[in-house]
């Protein structure tokens, strides 16, 4: 998947829909920023904006919008009842597909500095992009609010991490950071008791209970202070409530790490806790949106459950997930609504590995430049490597060590497999690049060097396309050679068919990393042609190896066998 991050900035507007909308086209006119949601409040008189995009154009998005505030927005006629700092309150990032805590902390870094530098505004660093440990706390940064503002900034203990320390009423201050993505999860039960649903959320959250003796009466320390029990879960906040609506009564979830507590482990636990009480739990909901892996990681870990293999089209694990949450139980869960990943992927970056074969045979036996022999070289590997994971879910599993090994194999191939396909259209989308880089005017000097540029680095791009397949076929080989050795007698054709594929792949791979580095004749390409053509060369060699033993293995077993 391509990197992809989301960003949650709150604006000090709750009630004027002009300005709402001029933030809105501030962040939809940066091509790869996609809004998602505008979610205003009148009595708080403030407004959540959620957006995705590359790294680049969540930047680029957040500081314009955070511009059009500071433009539209006047602190001195704000009132509301949400604790608020600036025109733009708060902005954080959030890593999802592709993407690292790491690369969201370097985006608010950069995107203060930015925004101190050419606006003006005193930023604050919090969150995991804090540069100090007492500033991690939003509400320990926001103390004061507003009002307060002033006197902060005057306090070198309070200065700001980017932009000057001094106080603009009309734009106040804003707080830019780093976090993981919440996750609103309901959890749903068989009764319209909210107290009994509540009881359940004191011992899945991390605050946990207040502890009380024998007799009923709150346990207190030496300081007369509040002893609690703390709950099951890190980064779990939870309360019981009763829906009119649905009839019933939910435990309503925050998840703020689901790297630490995902979401199946919670389910599981609020089904034992319910039945511990005679209840039972009957489906559960995720309120807005939700990141892939953690839909994919309850698939997974159902699958483990029920003593099946893991290793399964991303399709399968999320209809798993589905199934096993109950998340359809209220409404339907429609995957391509709810997966924020999904919600923004174009259609056209699986154009033509979403065809049907017939669909794919037919493009490619047209008068067409794409799809073509790279293309059809990924293809090559995405079956080898299916072919690969086949084998692994067949395999006999007689003891623990060889279980985890054909798990790891079939992981793999299945993550191989995925990759070598978005390939297709990547080699197909590089060709067009090159061909888009060539009818660029150059009529003038300045536009012959900026097209020349334009079609180096296309083509650049476009050796790269088939180096990863290589590389990618490379990996594969080495897996068709491990599911030879660990998977059933019958499957033994299989996987030399895996092999075969493989080094088919890395052959026409191959042709096509020669093609376009050899359109590369500038001397400052020259390094880059070496390096790739070596690295080929190199991928190429340990595929033929990998292969051509296992095929070896597989033809003089199969001709053996009577």
């Amino acid at each position: 998947m391509k990197k992809l991050v989301e960003c949650v900035p709150n604006f000090s507007e709750g009630r004027d829909r002009a300005v709402l909308d001029a933030i809105s086209r501030a962040i939809e006119s940066v091509e790869g920023a996609r809004l998602l949601d505008v979610d205003p409040g009148a009595a708080t008189n403030r407004t959540v904006f959620t957006f995705v995009g590359s790294p680049e154009a969540a930047l680029e998005a957040a500081f314009r919008a955070i511009r059009t505030a500071a433009e539209k927005i006047d602190m001195r006629r704000h009132h509301g009842e949400h604790p608020r700092l600036g025109a733009t309150d708060v902005c954080p990032f959030v890593p999802l597909a592709g993407s690292t805590m790491a690369d969201c902390v370097q985006l608010a870094h950069d995107l203060g500095a930015r925004v101190g530098q050419e606006l003006g505004i005193p930023i604050y660093l919090y969150e995991e992009a804090a540069t100090r440990p007492e500033r991690r706390n939003l509400a320990t940064i926001r103390a004061g609010e507003y009002e307060g503002l002033e006197a902060k900034l005057r306090d070198p203990a309070w200065k700001p991490d980017f932009g000057p320390a001094r106080f603009d009423p009309r734009t106040g201050a804003t707080v830019v950071g780093a976090r993981e993505f919440l996750v609103a999860y309901n959890i749903d039960l068989n009764t319209r008791d909210k107290r009994r649903a509540h009881d359940i959320a004191l011992d899945l959250r991390e605050a946990g209970r207040v502890r009380r003796g024998p007799d009923g009466a709150v346990v207190r320390d030496a300081a007369g202070v509040a002893v609690r029990q703390p709950g099951l879960f890190q980064h779990v906040k939870a309360v019981g409530w009763y829906i009119e609506e649905y009839g019933r009564a939910q435990i309503s979830i925050n998840l703020t790490n689901l790297h630490v507590t995902p979401i199946h482990a919670v389910f599981d636990a609020a089904c034992r806790l319910a039945d511990e009480r005679g209840l039972r739990v009957t489906g559960s909901e995720i309120v807005g949106l939700v990141p892939r892996e953690a839909v994919l990681a309850a698939g997974r870990h159902y699958l483990l459950k029920q003593g099946r293999t893991a290793a399964v089209p991303e399709p399968e694990l999320v209809h798993i997930a589905v199934r096993s949450l109950g998340l359809d139980e209220l409404r339907a869960f429609v995957p391509e609504e709810k997966i924020i990943e999904y919600r923004v992927r174009d259609a056209r970056d699986s154009r033509l590995a979403s065809m049907s074969l017939q669909a794919f045979a037919d493009a490619l036996s047209s008068d067409g430049a794409v799809p073509g022999g790279g293309s059809v070289a990924a293809l090559c590997g995405g079956l080898a490597a299916g072919l690969a994971s086949m084998v692994a879910a067949l395999a006999p599993r007689p003891d623990a060590a060889t279980a985890a090994a054909v798990e790891s194999l079939g992981r793999e191939a299945q993550a191989l497999k995925d990759e070598l396909l978005a390939r297709v259209d990547s080699d197909a989308a590089s060709f067009d690049a090159v061909l888009e880089a060539r009818r660029l005017p150059r009529d003038t000097d300045a536009e012959r060097q900026a097209r020349d540029l334009a079609v180096r680095t296309a083509t650049r791009g476009a050796a790269q396309v088939p180096l990863g397949v290589l590389q990618g076929a490379e990996q594969v080989a080495h897996l068709a050679r491990d599911a030879a050795r660990l998977g059933l007698p019958a499957t033994l054709s299989d996987a030399g068919v895996a092999a075969l594929a493989a080094a088919t792949a890395a052959e026409a791979a191959y042709y096509n990393v020669l093609i376009n580095v050899a359109e590369l004749h500038d001397a400052a390409d020259s390094e880059f042609v070496q390096q790739t053509r070596a690295a080929a060369r190199a991928a190429l060699e340990a595929t033929r190896t990998a292969c051509a033993a296992t095929t070896q293995r597989v033809r003089d077993e199969l001709e053996s066998r009577r």
